[in-house]
């Protein structure tokens, strides 16, 4: 698994014109499976994401998580990340899991995420998606599994 993780101040996600999801404060993660990743991972990265600490705190410090600033999440599958870029210059995505495999693990995890306590938007996924953020930092994190 991929995520590519930032902290915004509010986003809205948009299919053919139509607002599908919007957040206030708080993450847009751009999350990928890759071919091999097992149900576990979905909880390890919900745990990750739930209390990871990139929110600042009254002295400027990132020291608050989501849940604590009473944050959301838009959770965006986005199979691109698992590009390789080795070859040429035309992306490979062999390394992407096979869509309905990547689909139930994306939706696993947003189920996971949710059960934690935080308000977790989706995307639709394989969806042609618009996005726009306002991030705040910026603060942008790239967490990957290890493999």
């Amino acid at each position: 698994m991929k995520a590519v993780i930032q902290r915004v101040a509010h986003a809205t996600l948009s299919v053919q014109g139509n607002i599908v999801s919007q957040i206030g404060k708080g993450l847009v993660v751009y999350f990928c499976a890759e071919r091999g990743d097992g149900d576990e991972l979905c909880g390890v990265f919900a745990n990750k994401l739930s209390k990871l600490r990139i929110f600042e705190d009254d002295n400027g410090k990132m020291n608050l998580s989501v849940i604590d600033v009473g944050g959301e999440v838009l959770f965006v599958s986005q199979f691109t990340l698992a590009a390789d870029l080795s070859h040429g210059n035309r992306p490979g995505f062999a390394a992407a899991e096979e869509p309905q495999r990547a689909k139930q693990l994306y939706l696993d995890t947003a189920d996971i995420l949710g059960g934690l306590g935080v308000p977790t938007k989706l995307g639709v996924f394989g969806a042609d998606m618009t996005i726009d953020q306002q991030n705040i930092g910026p603060v942008t994190i790239i967490w990957e599994s290890a493999r």
